[in-house]
């Protein structure tokens, strides 16, 4: 115990000075005057592509740019600048000095995950945290018990103490954020900007998908999306998956018999992964199966399907709202506990039935009872206070445009 406290204190203070040696080039950078038309972006610290909430205010912003009634000069931070985006977006490698340089002559931050440690934001920066995630069964900042790492703690509020607004698409995360995030600033319950595209973009998305991958435009697809694991150990950051089992061909099956129709299955790593492993790790290969974990938006994708599977992934909570079925498949529920903390919400408590191996998996598909399932989701949409509408990125721009 007593090596492994020291062991964190060394890790901690090598943080805390390399993150003063970062913060010093804000610093320098700030002989620089702040441009108030210049909004910087980023997803997954940099990792991420055009994706997530920051997309959809991008899109929003573009829009408005194209009509005359803003002049906005959207930077995006990104680790691959071969990752694509609209022309009007300008690429920037996301390295200490342009991030330093972009982030300090910026009128406004826009991003889905923290900053990297060492950060600082001028006066006259407004910093809108989109967060990457939504209601969901992982715990996080201080939910996590003493799952959660003095250094995850002190990254956490080093970026929270820098937002201006925290945006929020139910009371439930109103609520949460002060804690998941560690967060006492201003919240607004503007609407997830991702979720958008689920009450505007689904029927173009659902053909749009099809063709792009090949497969029938009457076909059926069902996402199968876990998240990571690990992420904030207390002495070294790590993301992993483990290969998965499931049998993917009475999976499909499954549906088919239930649901009728050709289906395939959409296979997606999160973010944090997809740029670190090759393809989606399963133990078996299907010509049903299709690997989009390198498109850049989980948004769309949702649009674009009709059933999903997760196992503690936030995707399930906003998938919904289009009425598709979900369910959940941990087949690592007590390891996971254990290493994350206790889950957010009881089985009990969600619309979604949840299988701890693949045989319940298949059972919970088979008396998946379509009416009781939306009766159980307009119940717990009601009691947790979702309120997304379609129209967060125009609420969100709004609010960028009032703080101007």
């Amino acid at each position: 115990m007593g090596r492994n406290r020291s062991s964190e204190e060394k890790y901690i203070r090598m943080r805390r000075f390399q993150a003063f040696r970062r913060s010093l080039a804000y610093y320098i950078c700030r002989v620089f005057p702040i441009k108030k038309t210049k909004i910087v972006m980023w997803t997954f610290e940099g990792s991420g592509g055009y994706a997530c909430s920051p997309r959809y205010v991008a899109e929003e912003i573009l829009r408005r740019n194209r009509l005359g009634e803003t002049n906005f000069e959207i930077v995006w931070l990104v680790e691959d600048l071969k990752k694509e985006f609209p022309a009007e977006i300008k690429k920037v490698k996301n390295t200490l000095w342009s991030r330093a340089y972009h982030l300090s002559t910026a009128k406004c931050w826009v991003a889905n995950t923290r900053t990297f440690y060492g950060t600082k934001k001028r006066r006259g920066t407004k910093y809108f945290q989109t967060w990457h995630g939504s209601i969901s069964l992982k715990p996080i900042g201080k939910y996590r018990g003493d799952k959660f790492s003095k250094i995850a703690y002190l990254v956490s509020k080093s970026d929270s103490d820098m937002i201006d607004y925290a945006l929020s698409g139910s009371r439930w995360c109103t609520n949460m954020w002060r804690d998941g995030l560690i967060y006492d600033g201003e919240i607004r319950e503007t609407g997830s900007p991702r979720c958008d595209i689920l009450f505007s973009g689904v029927e173009k998305k659902h053909i749009q998908l099809r063709k792009e991958y090949g497969i029938p435009a009457d076909a059926k697809i069902c996402l199968y999306a876990p998240t990571f694991r690990g992420g904030s150990q207390s002495t070294h950051r790590s993301v992993s998956i483990e290969t998965v089992n499931l049998d993917f061909n009475r999976l499909i099956a499954a549906f088919e018999k239930k649901f009728d129709g050709t289906w395939y299955v959409f296979l997606r790593l999160h973010p944090q992964l997809s740029d670190f492993m090759k393809e989606f790790p399963v133990s078996e290969k299907s010509g049903r199966l299709i690997d989009v974990s390198l498109r850049p938006d989980m948004a769309e994708i949702m649009a674009a399907t009709d059933a999903v599977i997760t196992d503690y992934s936030t995707v399930i909570f906003e998938g919904f709202l289009t009425g598709q079925p979900g369910f959940i498949y941990a087949d690592d529920l007590d390891d996971y506990i254990a290493d994350r903390g206790t889950l957010m919400f009881d089985p009990d408590e969600i619309p979604f039935s949840v299988a701890q191996n693949s045989a319940d998996l298949i059972k919970n598909i088979a008396d998946f009872d379509e009416e009781l399932y939306r009766k159980k989701a307009s119940e717990f949409i009601e009691r947790v206070g979702i309120f997304e509408d379609g129209h967060a990125s125009e609420n969100v721009v709004d609010l960028m445009l009032s703080n101007l």
